[in-house]
């Protein structure tokens, strides 16, 4: 697994350069100090989850960075929230020393905050996640991505018609329906796989959260999680989803933050940039990690999943989260992914949106396109006058379904 080349190891490496500090954040067991040591194998490491290292860093900071001044990876961070502000003082005896401190994170909820308080302007943050379709099978970051480093124009139809497969059909699905968690996946056994999954997710319910939330109850936690997974990309409406938990709006909500906080949930916002009031506004969200969703709701074979009920929402999430990876490994920075839904039900599954231009996504499970499942991206991109909408299905090649309307088979994504 050390040998594995992560998408994003060539941006932390160009952050490092940039800055004193650099932080990796992401879920619990995606592969965050297997990156950090990978990209930096002659640091000293510490782990803050262990009680010798925690007590070293924390009983006397000054004297720790006496003894280690740079070169350090510190597992874990958030177990130490004053370690930014020490790192503060550190950092700007020294500002023009670079590629000093790298640390991971698996919690937002106040990490953040904290490292926004305390080292801005002196930190680079990259999120990491479980793996991409193309690391799980050891391939480089696909063509498509390039598209964003341009102006998006009738050009980049001609770029896109001319991509190939990255992965097999099979593969494609193996990963919808296993996910990206590194050991699992690379281990290639049925039974482990269960009883790691298993146990990841009475690790994150039993530990992670009640350490961090000692009060929340987490039999009603755990509830929340396993109707999530099967509300993945969809619109969620909190006060339905707690009427069928009998648990307030208001605690939904709080178990939302803390989900998207521990990295298990994405938030994907409506894009609002529309005058018309028939917009609808509720979030809509992701279970970041196909394979966990799966597993919670009982699908462990191909077969069971095909015959999901909700197999194209999960399939629209599982396609999201990899478009999401795939941008965050690029160069770009000023950029953002939304959704657009109107109350009379027409819908675009993403959009996403930065100096490049807008990108309208639709994403469909099948591998047929039939014009009136695609009426609404062809409004969106006509009213906006916009060079290209494109549909992410299961059809096998790269085909014009419609004026500045282009269909990609996702092996491509």
């Amino acid at each position: 697994m050390t040998d594995l080349k992560r998408n994003l190891g060539k941006k932390i490496n160009e952050l490092l350069d940039y800055f004193p500090v650099v932080i990796i954040l992401g879920v619990r067991q995606c592969g965050k100090i297997t990156l950090a040591k990978m990209l930096r194998p002659d640091w000293q490491y510490f782990d803050l989850e262990r009680s010798r290292d925690f007590d070293f860093v924390s009983r006397d900071f000054e004297f720790f960075i006496k003894e280690n001044p740079h070169s350090i990876i510190i597992d874990e961070a958030q177990r130490y929230p004053v370690l930014f502000q020490e790192l503060r003082s550190v950092v700007d005896l020294d500002r023009k020393h670079k590629n000093r401190f790298l640390l991971t994170g698996s919690s937002s909820l106040d990490l953040i905050k904290k490292v926004s308080e305390s080292l801005a302007g002196r930190v680079g943050l990259v999120e990491l996640g479980t793996f991409k379709a193309n690391e799980t099978y050891t391939l480089g970051l696909p063509d498509f991505y390039k598209i964003f480093y341009k102006d998006l124009n009738h050009a980049t139809v001609d770029f896109l018609k001319d991509l190939e497969p990255e992965i097999s059909h099979d593969q494609l699905m193996q990963a919808f329906l296993k996910g990206g968690y590194p050991e699992p996946v690379l281990e290639k056994d049925e039974r482990f796989y269960d009883v790691w999954m298993e146990n990841y997710i009475q690790t994150y319910i039993q530990r992670d959260i009640r350490t961090l939330f000692p009060r929340l109850d987490l039999v009603k936690y755990q509830r929340f999680i396993a109707m999530l997974s099967g509300l993945t990309g969809t619109i969620i409406n909190r006060s339905q989803v707690g009427r069928s938990l009998n648990i307030s709006e208001k605690s939904i909500r709080d178990y939302l933050q803390i989900a998207e906080g521990s990295y298990i949930w994405r938030n994907i916002p409506s894009y609002e940039k529309s005058i018309s009031k028939s917009v609808v506004k509720m979030p809509k969200g992701n279970i970041r990690d196909s394979g966990l969703s799966n597993y919670i709701q009982g699908i462990t074979k191909r077969e069971k999943l095909l015959n999901y009920p909700n197999v194209g929402a999960a399939f629209e999430a599982f396609i999201s989260e990899e478009i999401i990876k795939g941008i965050q490994a690029t160069e770009i920075v000023n950029w953002n992914y939304y959704y657009f839904r109107t109350r009379n039900g027409a819908e675009i599954d993403m959009i996403v949106e930065g100096t490049f231009g807008t990108l309208p996504i639709e994403i469909k499970f099948g591998s047929m396109i039939k014009q009136r499942q695609i009426q609404t991206l062809k409004n969106f991109v006509y009213k906006n006058d916009l060079p290209l909408g494109i549909v992410i299905n299961n059809s096998d090649d790269v085909q014009l379904v419609a004026d500045r309307i282009l269909q990609l088979p996702a092996t491509c994504i």
